[in-house]
């Protein structure tokens, strides 16, 4: 059965048709890169698993269980199962790294906060940032900074992570310490689909890869099939035309 099952999806903003007929299933320990042209309807699908957009019509199911996204209870559980990193880090500048990463557990959660304190310092050590636990965020680096915002969403137990271009800020050093992250937790078995400019990235983690253009999925297939002889030629002109560019 399919960790996350997406059927004729389609959603608006306002009269905009920003997905488009989605037809998507992701399995347990599935890697799922999204790629596709800017404004090609891929952060738009992340935001709608996690409620930010209403779909229209269609159906999605998690776990097996239909979805309604006009029910607080089933949104609720939603983001209990699903978390989201964005591109932009959104860390409360008034706090520091440790507890950043525990608030949302300790107080929207309701989690015994010597628990969440202890798993925070895991997740911290597990994306090299031990030694910057009273740093406040603007004593950090972007990657590092980008890096607490994927250990908070960790703190949260998903079982699914979503990732939503989240090196597209960052100085090309600081890609590969954010990189290093998401292999890591690709290793140890993690649900996630990933937006990503990054292609040589993409091609190593991923277990499959969707091309989206105009709110579609034009192709789904593994890394090397998209990326050296894809089906359609909506594809073909995209990935020659970026890995010409790299």
């Amino acid at each position: 059965m399919p960790q996350i099952e997406i059927k004729s999806i389609n959603a608006f903003y306002e009269k905009l048709h920003v997905l488009k007929n989605i037809e998507l299933s992701v399995s347990k320990g599935e890697i799922v890169s999204l790629i596709g042209p800017s404004g090609s309807g891929k952060s738009s699908l992340l935001k709608m698993l996690v409620g930010l957009l209403i779909p229209k019509s269609g159906n999605i199911y998690l776990n097996g269980n239909l979805v309604n996204f006009n029910n607080q209870s089933d949104l609720r559980i939603i983001r209990e199962q699903i978390a989201i990193v964005f591109q932009q880090y959104n860390l409360f500048q008034n706090m520091n790294v440790l507890k950043n990463v525990c608030i949302a557990p300790t107080k929207i959660q309701k989690r015994n906060p010597k628990e969440v304190n202890e798993q925070a310092l895991n997740l911290l050590e597990k994306v090299g940032l031990k030694d910057k636990l009273k740093s406040y965020p603007d004593e950090l680096s972007g990657g590092q900074q980008q890096r607490v915002a994927i250990a908070r969403a960790l703190c949260l137990n998903p079982q699914i992570l979503l990732l939503d271009e989240i090196t597209s800020a960052l100085d090309p050093e600081l890609v590969k310490e954010v990189l290093d992250s998401i292999r890591l937790l690709a290793s140890e078995g993690m649900t996630m689909l990933i937006v990503s400019h990054e292609m040589n990235f993409v091609k190593e983690v991923s277990s499959r890869v969707v091309f989206m253009d105009e709110g579609s999925i034009i192709e789904i297939n593994n890394p090397k099939n998209i990326f050296e002889k894809p089906k359609e030629k909506r594809t073909l002109d995209f990935v020659s035309k970026i890995l010409k560019e790299k």
